[in-house]
């Protein structure tokens, strides 16, 4: 935190930045760096980097790629501006470390997706004194497809988020749900830190329910080489054994509920192993989180504790694991589900955590779930990764019903029309029967359909055909008017990020 000094020297030189070149300038993205000063600002929709030295200073080969246009700015400093679009992202991060993201270890962390790529500094300002870790760069390779963004692209509209705000806390970056050893080479090249990795097309929910006869060719079946062990041994593992966790459990194995847990995710086991090992032979500054979330059937606790016990006897580290837990997580609405049924639950989860670990379990799908929140930070002692994405989305809705109420009205018809098609790869529950009648709500209204169950989770799962649409026009709006989507990001995840803030 800059001490009263230099906060009025900022404060002074934003003045007279802003005054001099016409532009906006964000206070909190003037930025000291030896010799120069680098700063951020805006003119209507457009946002240049402004570089000011003493006369030569620019000449430093280090600042060449950001440097534009360059004017006398007193008779003792030269002052660059070049337009934010022209500038590679990359470049700024090797030049000041603080715009890099970095690993996260077991700090209680939030995970902002950001699909439009203007987010981040309202996530920042509901972030800033919780005392939360923020992951400002987060997208899944699904999501990537349908914003047509890139893992750099996301990369790059965090970093300008993070100088904008003059973020000065470590912050991560999470390449979401990745199933490809070709997914983890694109973002270790783009510069993540943390990958997670999505073993759920290797998860086998037949094993669940499946009679004796067929459980047992699903388990004769296994990639036993791939687990590097035998089906003796593995039951010489768990068979005939009483595993102490504390907290009051202690998990025992039959033959049946073993084979249940290696026929459903024995094979989901190995290839977290193999991207594991595949990353690990990429880059050492890694974290890693196994997630089988948004499998079919509920993780039990015999499995989860099976799960991370051949994980590690596989060599994989992790610092973070998502079980399918009970109740339902759909998307952009709060937990449905019997709450003491849930804690009772994840306690059980919390404590294999704890024993086998310590690691954090990962809330996915885990925007406006507020009923848990608390639960969550309560049970696991605030070892927890908040994952957050379409929520943000929603609020760059509410933003534009409240400034284009015409723009809002054409994104919810077309969501209306896509919704049958567009729900397939999500779990949600909505109906187009229980939407609220357009016709009968009026301009200033509109944000109901923000509120609304079924309207949230239908605008939320279409966002890929809305942005094919009008994404242009999406974006205008939102950064003619940034000020009003901050603000509706920091009153919403206000109450995302409180249960589990420590600050």
């Amino acid at each position: 935190m800059p001490d009263r000094e230099s906060s009025v020297q900022q404060s002074r030189l934003t003045q007279e930045l802003t005054e001099r070149t016409g532009f906006t300038i964000y206070e909190r993205s003037v930025t000291q760096l030896q010799n120069v000063t680098l700063a951020l600002g805006r003119k209507g929709s457009s946002k240049s980097l402004f570089v000011l030295g003493a006369n030569g200073a620019l000449d430093n080969p280090a600042l060449r790629p950001l440097l534009g246009a360059q004017t006398p700015f007193d008779g003792e400093r030269t002052l660059s501006e070049r337009p934010m679009g022209e500038i590679d992202a990359g470049h700024l991060r090797d030049l000041l470390p603080l715009t890099r993201p970095q690993t996260l270890g077991l700090a209680t962390s939030a995970g902002f997706g950001d699909r439009l790529g203007l987010a981040t500094p309202g996530h920042i300002q509901a972030l800033r004194d919780t005392g939360i870790a923020g992951i400002f760069a987060q997208q899944s390779m699904r999501e990537n497809a349908r914003t047509g963004r890139t893992p750099t692209q996301v990369m790059d509209d965090a970093t300008w988020g993070v100088f904008q705000e003059g973020w000065r806390e470590p912050w991560g970056a999470d390449a979401d749900h990745l199933k490809t050893t070709e997914h983890i080479d694109w973002c270790v090249e783009a510069g993540y830190t943390f990958f997670t990795i999505d073993p759920g097309e290797h998860v086998d929910n037949e094993a669940h329910v499946a009679p004796p006869a067929r459980l047992q060719e699903i388990w004769e079946a296994l990639p036993w080489d791939s687990l590097e062990t035998t089906p003796g041994d593995l039951r010489s593992r768990y068979l005939k054994r009483q595993f102490a966790i504390g907290d009051g459990l202690t998990l025992g194995f039959e033959p049946e509920t073993l084979a249940r847990a290696a026929g459903k995710y024995g094979r989901a086991i190995a290839h977290t192993a193999r991207m594991y090992r595949h990353l690990a032979g990429l880059t050492g500054q890694f974290e890693l989180e196994m997630s089988v979330d948004e499998t079919e059937t509920v993780t039990s606790e015999e499995e989860h504790f099976f799960v991370a016990s051949e994980l590690q006897r596989l060599g994989v580290k992790w610092v973070s694991l998502a079980p399918r837990y009970v109740g339902e997580f759909e998307k952009g609405v709060d937990y449905i589900g019997d709450l003491d049924v849930f804690a009772a639950s994840l306690s059980k989860h919390a404590a294999i955590a704890r024993h086998l670990g310590p690691y954090k379990l990962s809330i996915h799908s885990g925007s406006d779930k507020f009923s848990i929140y608390p639960i969550f930070a309560e049970l696991t002692g605030g070892l927890v990764p908040l994952k957050t994405a379409g929520t943000s989305y929603l609020e760059a809705l509410r933003a534009i019903a409240s400034i284009d109420p015409a723009l809002f009205r054409r994104i919810l018809f077309l969501a209306a029309e896509r919704y049958p098609t567009d729900r397939a790869t999500y779990h949600v529950s909505a109906s187009l029967d229980r939407i609220p009648d357009p016709a009968t709500i009026a301009d200033p209204d509109l944000g109901v359909y923000l509120d609304q169950f079924d309207a949230r989770e239908i605008l939320h799962v279409t966002f890929g055909s809305a942005l094919d649409a009008y994404s242009r026009e999406i974006l205008d709006v939102l950064r003619e008017n940034e000020d009003v989507y901050y603000e509706m990001l920091e009153r919403h995840f206000d109450r995302h990020l409180q249960p589990f803030a420590s600050g």
